[in-house]
């Protein structure tokens, strides 16, 4: 994060709840929390803590950058918890973001497929490295365009971290108010980031059926 970073997430509503059932919570996640605590203590506030307030013992099985909003699910058990792990980590859930983006693609959609890795120089950003990095992929739509900005579809088919940011970036158009990948005119466009992780699919695990979370785009 930035050295002049100061953590003051959004706390109204407090949560954002979706869904409830015996297994699982699912939760609408807005932009400036942490998904789970930093290990500096100004930063404990997350939606994991909020959650284990309420609901001691559930478990997070994945995360959203603090800058994203969107469909977050947690776990009620760890059984539960496993198996949603293993969708997880296997890529069979379903996700669909969306972003406004600066500048106008040529293209109507697209793929991006560019390793990515870790920029230990400038951490938690992340950069493209043909060497090293992990396979990473990113299938983008357009939905409308503006003036000077482009709203886009974006389906992940990995979940590498800042993955949607980093390949809109390469493609020559920045998430919009992205304060680590956008500069200039596309980083002043918006007050936040204008990234939403609008739709969340997977087997539910109790009861094998295919289930799926939306939350509306606040943008």
């Amino acid at each position: 994060m930035p050295k002049t970073f100061v953590y003051d997430p959004p706390r109204e509503p407090w949560l954002s709840l979706i869904h409830e059932d015996d297994h699982i919570l699912v939760f609408d996640k807005p932009s400036g929390l942490l998904s789970v605590p930093g290990k500096d203590p100004t930063l404990n506030d997350s939606l994991q803590s909020r959650v284990l307030d309420r609901w001691p013992g559930v478990g997070t099985v994945h995360r959203l950058d603090k800058d994203t909003s969107g469909v977050v699910v947690m776990a009620k058990d760890k059984w539960t918890h496993g198996r949603l792990g293993i969708q997880f980590e296997k890529r069979v859930t379903r996700k669909t973001y969306f972003a406004r983006i600066w500048g106008s693609p040529a293209d109507e959609e697209g793929f991006v497929d560019l390793p990515l890795a870790t920029d230990w120089e400038n951490k938690p950003r992340q950069q493209v490295d043909h060497a090293r990095g992990r396979p990473a992929q990113t299938r983008w739509q357009v939905v409308a365009r503006e003036s000077q900005v482009t709203r886009v579809q974006l389906t992940p088919l990995t979940g590498r971290t800042h993955q949607l940011r980093v390949h809109m970036r390469e493609i020559g158009h920045p998430i919009i108010g992205d304060e680590f990948y956008a500069t200039g005119e596309a980083l002043a466009a918006a007050d936040r980031l204008n990234l939403h992780a609008a739709h969340l699919g997977f087997i539910h695990p109790a009861t094998g059926e295919s289930v799926d979370f939306h939350a509306p785009v606040p943008f």
